[in-house]
């Protein structure tokens, strides 16, 4: 007997097509209500089971956005999950606590953004529709940047280096960017994390704690690098200022 076949999804024509994982179901209902409201179509999961059930009804989603703290299996247990599965949708963190190190572990897995709940659905809605854009399925025409050993395709939001994919996140790859658009001069932890979210948006402990975050976003992007080439020194330390990627006539 043949397998059922799914029942795909309908979604609302022409809308941003959101996948979302909430618990809490008036909380769930509220902000997917807010969202259609802006121009999306939103399917949403009381917990990642019933998202793993309909994954195949949803291959033509946009994106996912998953609350931190599911019950079994945990948002991030749940993102791994996807990623097995071979979704390669971006992932949005939804939070009503947001430290550095959740934050750190999101990207760390794969996720594209991370946002506090208490940013407010105005903020949450800029900030999908800039994912969207960043990483269309239908990108328009191919453009790239060329830096030495590096090729980026702003379209996709892809990083070669050696002409091997670095497997950049979409926030890690708009940091790799800014600093090789930028090859030379020197880029602020704050222009650096600004970039990875908007301007003025405030993290971690005091008017410095951002530069936790950058430093740590900068130790994984070069580690990335460094799994393709060992030899990777491109990304420069300008003390307590930020970063630059070295000058074009350094290129190797």
């Amino acid at each position: 007997m043949a397998a059922e076949q799914p029942v795909p999804i309908d979604w609302g024509e022409g809308a941003i097509r959101v996948l979302f994982v909430e618990d809490d179901d008036d909380f769930r209902e509220a902000l997917g209500w807010q969202l259609e409201e802006r121009g999306f179509s939103v399917q949403g999961f009381a917990d990642g089971k019933a998202l793993l059930a309909a994954l195949d009804a949803a291959t033509d989603a946009d994106l996912v956005i998953l609350d931190w703290t599911l019950p079994s299996p945990s948002g991030i247990d749940l993102l791994t999950q996807l990623r097995e599965r071979g979704l390669n949708l971006p992932v949005v963190f939804l939070t009503g606590h947001s430290p550095s190190q959740r934050e750190a572990l999101a990207f760390d897995r794969g996720a594209a953004d991370f946002v506090d709940k208490a940013r407010g659905v105005e903020v949450l809605v800029r900030r999908l529709k800039l994912l969207v854009r960043t990483t269309s399925r239908d990108p328009p025409t191919e453009k790239q940047l060329v830096r030495g050993k590096l090729i980026l395709r702003p379209n996709i939001s892809r990083a070669y280096w050696r002409e091997t994919d670095v497997r950049l996140t979409v926030g890690e790859y708009n940091i790799a960017q800014l600093l090789a658009t930028n090859a030379g001069e020197h880029v602020s932890y704050r222009s650096l994390y600004d970039c990875m979210h908007y301007e003025g948006f405030i993290a971690g402990a005091g008017s410095l704690g951002h530069r936790t975050n950058v430093r740590s976003l900068i130790r994984r992007i070069r580690n990335k690098f460094r799994e393709c080439d060992p030899t990777f020194d491109e990304i420069e330390n300008y003390a307590a200022f930020g970063y630059r990627w070295r000058p074009p006539e350094t290129d190797g």
